[in-house]
């Protein structure tokens, strides 16, 4: 059985190499994971041992099959908690990371089975980030930032890159949650904010900065 910190560094070289590239570096690590690069190497050699990734010093950091699979299941517990904690215990969605960081390394394959079951099978968690079926397999949306669109164009929210708590609460107070239709009213010449119009109700404008931060597909 894998620690807790082995299954958060797994976890974090997944995420790391998900949408960027096949391999990682150790400082890229140490920043993700808020550590000194010395004590990353450390953690490095003893998952290598384990053949939980390929490690080499200064060629980089990839995932053997059998580190994927852990930090997949990881990744999958982590979003399944936090589903459970949103719809079945009213947690609001910019509540839940720190309390499935936790319950993540729970070692119940049953548990996470039952709590699959019980939320009906769900694809993606609060904040529409996709969760692992128990093999494993992902379904990924084509989503793309906000920033990417035009004026005119009629969209849904999917998800957010940002999952910090102030920038949840920050779209809790600007009216935008997953599902919202948005339409790019205006795209501001001098800073690229945009004029949005929620659910053709409300308008609202947004920095490039949240524009970048929101995912969207088109409706």
């Amino acid at each position: 059985m894998n620690s807790h910190t082995e299954e958060n560094y797994l976890k974090a070289i997944y995420k790391l190499i998900e949408h960027d590239t096949d391999v990682v570096t150790t400082n890229a690590i140490a920043d993700k994971i808020k550590t000194k690069a010395a004590s990353v190497s450390d953690m490095l050699k003893k998952l290598a041992d384990k053949k939980l990734i390929n490690y080499q010093k200064y060629q980089g950091v990839s995932l053997t099959p059998k580190g994927q699979k852990v930090a997949l299941n990881i990744i999958r517990k982590h979003r399944l908690w936090e589903m459970f904690l949103v719809e079945k215990l009213d947690f609001k969605w910019d509540e839940v990371h720190d309390v499935a960081e936790q319950l993540e390394h729970i070692h119940s394959d049953k548990l996470i089975a039952e709590i699959d079951k019980f939320l009906n099978y769900p694809k993606v968690d609060p904040h529409g980030d996709p969760i692992p079926d128990v093999n494993g397999k992902l379904q990924l949306q084509k989503s793309k930032s906000l920033s990417n669109f035009s004026t005119g164009d009629i969209l849904v929210i999917t998800g957010v890159v940002d999952h910090s708590p102030a920038f949840l609460r920050y779209l809790d107070k600007s009216g935008l949650a997953l599902g919202f239709e948005i339409k790019i009213k205006e795209i501001i010449e001098f800073d690229k904010s945009l004029q949005i119009m929620i659910n053709k109700k409300n308008t609202l404008f947004i920095s490039l900065e949240v524009a970048k931060n929101i995912l969207v597909i088109t409706k």
